[in-house]
């Protein structure tokens, strides 16, 4: 343990370690300087401690026959060594949503209620900038939908959801008065509100499924002076970025105000969302059973 808390690579210790020199290292080099000074001269002190009380003489008599660890200690030992070793090489990953992986689960949840259903299914995305169409059907329709989502590129274009009622309105053969309209996205940028009623004057039941990181596109945390490594969505390079905390606050209110506006605006055109803040399947599904609680709750009221 004593390897641990020095901040060897590979252990549980390492890991936070590097991300706050990191950090400081994007903020000042002078303190980053220090810092790792720190790191140095505390590693020396913890591996003299070590040797002073583990390899150094006995000098006291009383201490010559002590026995090595039992196995019941060694049991009780064991199990954190074994986690300072595994939270080393496999960390907890960065808190915030998995997009892709929740679209897909949202994609899957949607096709198997449509089997259930025994009802057609039908799919549309622009990834890569181009329509991809799965016209309604039966057969097959719930594996391709998932494979689809699966495996479509993550760069639709940001008019996606405007290209796409447009595209399906010249298409209303295939899309009769009634059908339910799954839309996934982030929401990110707004959509006009003509748009979602033009739609449903087809006669079309939208449902929007909103796609948003609960902690850095909902809200945004106190991360004031820390560097936080960013990914450009279109060119996927990471760069570390430090706010401050005026800038950190200012972009806490708008994150919130967006998607308060936005769940105004769903609600003035009569559209209940579905909300995602998870990817895993068991979330995915609760935030749809949620939605159909809350609409059947909804129709029973009219």
């Amino acid at each position: 343990m004593t390897m641990s808390s020095i901040g060897l690579p590979a252990l549980n210790g390492f890991i936070g370690e590097f991300l706050i020199l990191q950090g400081v290292f994007v903020a000042s080099k002078v303190w980053a300087a220090f810092a790792a000074s720190g790191v140095v001269l505390g590693a020396a002190y913890m591996l003299y401690l070590y040797q002073r009380t583990m390899f150094g003489k006995v000098e006291n008599p009383k201490n010559e026959h002590l026995l090595d660890l039992s196995h019941r200690e060694f049991a009780t030992f064991a199990p954190l060594l074994i986690l300072a070793v595994w939270m080393g090489l496999y960390p907890a990953p960065l808190p915030w949503l998995d997009k892709r992986e929740a679209q897909r689960q949202a994609a899957i949840s949607i096709a198997a209620s449509a089997a259930a259903a025994r009802a057609d299914l039908a799919a549309l995305d622009f990834s890569g900038g181009d329509a991809w169409w799965l016209p309604p059907g039966r057969r097959d329709r719930p594996w391709l939908v998932a494979e689809r989502a699966g495996e479509a590129p993550f760069d639709a274009p940001e008019d996606t959801i405007a290209r796409s009622l447009r595209w399906l309105e010249q298409r209303r053969t295939d899309m009769p008065g009634g059908t339910f309209l799954f839309v996934l996205s982030d929401f990110l940028v707004a959509l006009p509100a003509d748009a979602w009623l033009g739609a449903a004057g087809h006669g079309w039941d939208l449902v929007p499924v909103v796609i948003q990181d609960p902690v850095w596109e909902r809200s945004w945390p106190d991360i004031a002076g820390v560097a936080v490594p960013v990914a450009d969505p279109r060119t996927g390079r990471v760069e570390l970025v430090r706010l401050s905390r005026r800038q950190a606050t200012r972009r806490r209110r708008e994150n919130v105000e967006r998607f308060a506006a936005l769940i105004a605006e769903l609600e003035s055109v009569g559209l209940r969302p579905v909300e995602l803040t998870a990817s895993d399947p068991a979330s995915v599904d609760e935030a749809f059973l949620a939605w159909a609680e809350e609409r059947r709750r909804g129709k029973w009221a009219r």
